[in-house]
């Protein structure tokens, strides 16, 4: 079955890049060394599925690869997880058309990683086992924190997925003329091949080695930027003001950031966000022990460190090259060719020519598979394991059940984020990360960290309050100015700001305290003595699951 669909794969992109050509006939050839990449890098991926099909035996190899990675390889998975097209794309388009705004997001993306460190890490490997839902529900009840987290995962997961669709429906429709549409499904395609067939094994060695290829074309990237500027960040960021049309103003807040409320909101959305994104979290039980754990943290940080510092390099080089006379060639119609989002591929083209233009047009592509593959693997993992195994089978399904559930759920998972992808084609793409990170922070972490650190919290005042935060943050996003106004076209935003996360995230922390402490039963008795118990295994481990090598 693997080796049909993969045949099928390589010929429709086969025939998508022979394709129509049209589109880009008036503005550029076809990039032939990109598809070349391109179908270097799906041939070997594919094979990597292949081989992680083998070793993909039980519901733990699934869902944790069996415990078998190290901290190292976790490390550099989790930046490959996390340094998605949001990062790449995004970010360097939104500090192209914004300047100082897209640094803020660059670092607000970053600051996460010391509260997963110092707070999180150890505590998430000793007490889970596949999600991080086993650990809210270690000491609560089974059926209703469940229910709660897959609410907040999957809406978490599906705001993510669309970031992904459209950066790579954008970049595939910018060097092969294909329609947006088609290219949307081809990626979809794709991430259904890797996480059903793969499970969590090929997902991690597709987002490691993408890592790697991603951390050298933008230090090539950065490097050739600032070779023009004998290597000073001062005389590039010099430059770029006097390029863009908006000179100074590009070094001052206000772009997408308007006012100390938004600031805040959105640090907190990003900060808290990241130690709630179930795709990074479920990355923790792939390594045997909290020791491991702690490494990846250690390395994950200073691989994404990096890269930021790189993306605000090329952010800067992409106004200073692009605005310049031979940037003309990039435009049509007086707007960026592709979109924002695009500011870097067509950067770099500039930098690199066609054969780098190939390079990191390809290398962004493995960037969307693997973070949309860590995505659906997460997404399907808390349908199968938390709703069907624990909720509606009672904790009674048998692993081959469970995996064909999550098989079945890859694939509508993928077609969701297909269509949702092609629905919010012309959203920036930072930006709907940043209302997933919301979501994250509010639905997500305060469950999760009050779970590990409050022994007085009850299934009452989680359950309620954690809905209260994900329905709070849900329904103001809904009511920004993004989407009441930018999608549904109304004329004004019934709730003013863009991002909700410090309206949201205290609501989910005070009804989670109120509903708690007000909790006289029987059961938030238990729950509370229980604390201990849990607190042990949290701090030793002992009772954790163990490593299994591949």
């Amino acid at each position: 079955m693997l080796k049909i669909i993969t045949v099928l794969s390589l010929i429709a992109l086969g025939l998508f890049a022979a394709g129509d050509a049209t589109f880009l006939a008036v503005k550029r050839d076809l990039n032939v060394s990109a598809i070349i990449m391109f179908f270097i890098f799906i041939a070997g991926t594919l094979g990597i599925t292949k081989w992680a099909a083998s070793k993909t035996k039980s519901a733990s190899d699934f869902y944790t690869a069996g415990g078998g990675i190290t901290g190292f390889q976790n490390g550099m998975a989790i930046a490959g997880d996390y340094m998605s097209a949001a990062s790449f794309l995004g970010l360097s388009g939104m500090i192209y058309l914004s300047g100082y705004d897209g640094l803020v997001y660059a670092v607000g993306f970053l600051v996460g990683w010391p509260v997963i460190l110092f707070l999180m890490a150890e505590k998430l490997r000793n007490l889970g086992k596949f999600t991080f839902t086993d650990i809210a529900a270690y000491r609560l009840d089974q059926t209703k924190i469940r229910i709660l987290a897959a609410f907040g995962s999957l809406s978490v997961v599906a705001l993510y997925l669309i970031a992904q669709m459209v950066g790579a429906g954008k970049l595939i429709q910018v060097l092969f003329g294909m329609e947006y549409e088609y290219a949307v499904v081809l990626v979809g395609i794709m991430m259904i091949i890797y996480v059903t067939f793969g499970g969590m094994l090929a997902t991690t060695w597709v987002q490691i080695i993408k890592a790697v290829l991603l951390l050298s074309g933008v230090t090539f990237m950065g490097f050739m930027v600032l070779s023009h500027f004998n290597f000073s960040f001062g005389e590039l960021a010099t430059k770029a003001v006097e390029s863009h049309s908006k000179g100074q103003a590009i070094m001052a807040p206000g772009g997408f950031i308007e006012d100390p409320i938004s600031a805040i909101s959105l640090g907190m959305a990003l900060m808290l966000g990241t130690a709630g994104l179930p795709h990074i979290l479920m990355r923790f039980f792939t390594v045997g022990n909290a020791k491991e754990a702690r490494k990846s943290v250690v390395y994950a940080t200073g691989f994404i460190g990096y890269f930021y510092l790189i993306i605000a390099v090329i952010g800067l080089g992409a106004i200073v090259f692009l605005n310049s006379p031979e940037g003309a060639q990039y435009y049509t119609d007086g707007k960026l060719f592709g979109g924002n989002n695009m500011a870097a591929i067509h950067l770099s083209h500039v930098v690199g020519g066609d054969i780098f233009l190939g390079f990191i047009s390809a290398v962004a592509f493995a960037t969307i598979l693997a973070v949309v593959s860590g995505l659906t693997l997460a997404g399907a993992s808390s349908i199968s394991h938390d709703i069907y195994a624990i909720v509606m089978r009672k904790g009674k399904a048998s692993e081959e059940d469970e995996i064909k559930v999550s098989k079945r759920s890859v694939i509508v998972i993928g077609i969701v984020g297909v269509i949702l992808g092609i629905a919010f084609e012309k959203q920036n793409i930072a930006f709907m990360v940043g209302l997933a990170f919301a979501i994250a922070a509010s639905a997500n972490f305060p469950i999760l960290f009050l779970s590990i650190y409050w022994k007085k919290l009850t299934t009452r005042g989680a359950f309620i309050g954690g809905f209260i935060g994900l329905i709070t943050a849900v329904v103001l996003v809904i009511l920004s100015p993004t989407v009441w106004v930018q999608i549904l076209h109304n004329p004004e935003a019934i709730f003013p700001y863009k991002h909700p996360a410090l309206f949201s995230v205290s609501a989910a922390f005070i009804a989670i305290w109120f509903f708690s402490i007000t909790d006289k039963s029987q059961r938030a008795k238990d729950e509370i003595e229980a604390y201990e118990a849990q607190n042990v295994r949290a701090e030793t481990g002992i009772g954790a699951d163990g490593a299994v090598s591949h």
